[in-house]
């Protein structure tokens, strides 16, 4: 007897199925049935028929489909699921049809127009895990289409599912009913311009280890790669503040660099196992989604900061023919002896650029004297203590802030010792002097960091404060705008837009005063001080609605607050610190003493 040849082949197979379609039938079979099949006519067969799909089959609330292409599926199934939202408007609750939506790619069998085999039961799967109205899919999809949609993914890890062997590791696609198509979250008019230099976002790399512990080693070797790309002034680097809080989500790099604005977008992964190191690194021009480099590097633990060189050379070559003839230069670091040290000090600023909370800071602070402790040459630990000391200051956190503004002086000054051309350590001091009223030094501090460091964030803000407070706050102006642009997405860009704002109030530019502090207050972690101002800024322009509106928000974070309170906090930092203007304000605004 002849045995049948088998057909299979690979494909992308979509499940979708009506949640709670028992209920909807026992409560009204005849509409219910109307309706879905209205849906099937209206809206699922001509998009299937637009994103080139095959209804494979029905199963009373179910649908089967393939896809030749799996970006046609995932844009397929957002747009059927954007439409049932509105679909849906005015269809009271309990009567509505919500589906759920299960992408993968896998082997089946085919058997005439049916499809089989484990490919199609791991679709079910994930459309099971599914929330009402979404999309899940699987790692290989995800593989497939994170650099082809501009869509956000969260990584929900591995999953037991009941009938497969193996885990299913699961993705959830972010969708909201703004969003079209495969359309970007940050819409063209929403999207950053691109700088006038070749710009990049270096993402988080991905800890591939399965041991929690190494996630600091991953963002360390990330970290490095972006310190060593911003030693070359012809790159346009985004702040690690920014990049990192992408850190966890799986996103698309279209959106990544249209909410940064930067052309290229850097990843990567480490696999850390006994004393060898695997780093995975793949450089992508987002506005077309091509790669430009790819790279596997298999090396000891010990060569780790050549390795880190390496990468950077390598990213830096990659990109540099769009620029034609430049020169190439070698990132030059001064890596602690002490790999013990190295781990601390990335865990210090794990907790310090965790919006500065209190119990964070205090952390950071212990893990950077840790790691001076271990190394006392490592240079950059040494600053990022001095700015924990400095924000003790800021804060309110400290009982005696002249011992802390003195802890602060000793920690920067050593970090300059050890290393003059470290652009952390030259910021760290430069602070240290604003509070010592050297306005003139700590601006040629600040410049020397940026003057090191050309992408450097945070010294364009400190040079911003130190303009300010030196009495120059026209040209303190450009230095915030700079420093919000190389860092769109920092967890504290609450104080970059504070004092953009405060620049225009000593300038008596209320009406700029109030465009930048809105952005302030916008921002999640925003703190009772960004209201007061905000606040004091809509007094002068005789807003005292809106001002009294903000003056509650800013009871609710700091109660009990009156103009001393902002007297005391805002006025520590000399006569150019707009205090008598804000106070006026406040006082126009109806806040009493």
């Amino acid at each position: 007897m002849k045995r049948q040849h088998e057909e299979r082949r690979l494909t992308t197979i979509l499940s979708a199925d009506v949640v709670g379609y028992s209920r909807l039938m026992a409560a009204d079979e005849a509409g219910t049935l109307a309706r879905l099949k209205a849906h099937r006519r209206e809206l699922i067969e001509p998009k299937t028929a637009e994103y080139h799909g095959r209804v494979v089959k029905l199963m009373g609330d179910g649908t089967l489909m393939e896809f030749g292409s799996v970006v046609d599926a995932v844009n397929f199934a957002v747009e059927l699921q954007q439409a049932m939202v509105e679909r849906n408007a005015g269809v009271p609750e309990d009567l509505q049809i919500i589906f759920r939506v299960g992408i993968n790619i896998g082997d089946i069998m085919v058997e005439g127009e049916d499809i089989y085999g484990d490919g199609v039961n791991v679709t079910a799967r994930l459309e099971a895990l599914a929330e009402p109205g979404g999309i899940c899919i699987s790692r290989t999809v995800f593989n497939h289409v994170k650099h082809k949609v501009d869509l956000a993914f969260e990584n929900l890890g591995e999953k037991r599912v009941k009938n497969i062997p193996e885990p299913v590791h699961v993705y959830r696609v972010e969708i909201s009913p703004t969003d079209t198509g495969g359309a970007s979250r940050v819409s063209d008019e929403q999207a950053l311009a691109l700088p006038n230099k070749p710009s990049i976002a270096v993402l988080p790399f991905d800890n591939m280890s399965g041991d929690p512990e190494q996630e600091y080693f991953a963002d360390g070797m990330a970290e490095d790669i972006i310190t060593g790309l911003s030693r070359f002034r012809w790159l346009f680097v985004i702040a690690r503040n920014s990049t990192f809080t992408f850190k966890g989500q799986a996103v698309g790099v279209k959106h990544v660099a249209k909410e940064l604005g930067v052309r290229y977008v850097l990843e990567g992964s480490v696999r850390k196992a006994g004393n060898r190191v695997r780093v995975t690194a793949q450089l992508i021009d987002a506005t077309t989604g091509n790669h430009i480099w790819a790279e596997r590097y298999d090396r000891d633990l010990e060569d780790i900061f050549a390795l880190q060189d390496e990468i950077t050379q390598t990213i830096v070559g990659a990109i540099e023919p769009e620029l034609g003839a430049v020169e190439q230069e070698r990132a030059r670091r001064k890596p602690p002896e002490n790999l013990d040290a190295w781990d601390l000090y990335q865990r210090g600023l794990w907790h310090l650029f965790d919006d500065l909370k209190r119990d964070a800071l205090i952390e950071a602070k212990r893990l950077f004297q840790s790691a001076c402790e271990l190394d006392p040459g490592f240079a950059v630990a040494h600053a990022e203590l001095a700015y924990t000391h400095v924000a003790d200051i800021i804060r309110g956190l400290t009982d005696d802030p002249e011992a802390s503004l003195d802890q602060a002086a000793d920690a920067a000054e050593r970090a300059v010792a050890l290393d003059p051309k470290d652009p952390a350590a030259r910021v760290a001091l430069g602070r240290v002097l604003i509070f010592r009223f050297a306005h003139e030094r700590a601006i040629a501090e600040m410049e020397a960091a940026i003057g090191l460091n050309a992408s450097f964030s945070r010294g364009y803000y400190c040079l911003g404060l130190a303009l300010l407070y030196g009495g120059r706050p026209k040209e303190s102006i450009p230095q915030f705008e700079t420093g919000i642009r190389l860092s769109p997405r920092c967890p504290v860009l609450w104080a970059y837009w504070m004092m953009l704002g405060l620049a225009y109030i000593n300038l008596e530019n209320y009406e700029e005063a109030a465009a930048s502090l809105e952005k302030a207050i916008e921002q999640p972690t925003a703190p009772f001080m960004a209201f007061a101002y905000a606040a004091a800024t809509l007094g002068h322009l005789g807003r005292t609605d809106e001002a009294r509106a903000l003056l509650a928000e800013a009871e609710t974070r700091k109660p009990g607050f009156s103009i001393d309170t902002v007297r005391s906090t805002a006025g520590q930092l000399g006569p150019h610190s707009g205090i008598d203007r804000i106070v006026d304000g406040l006082r126009k605004a109806g806040l009493l003493e």
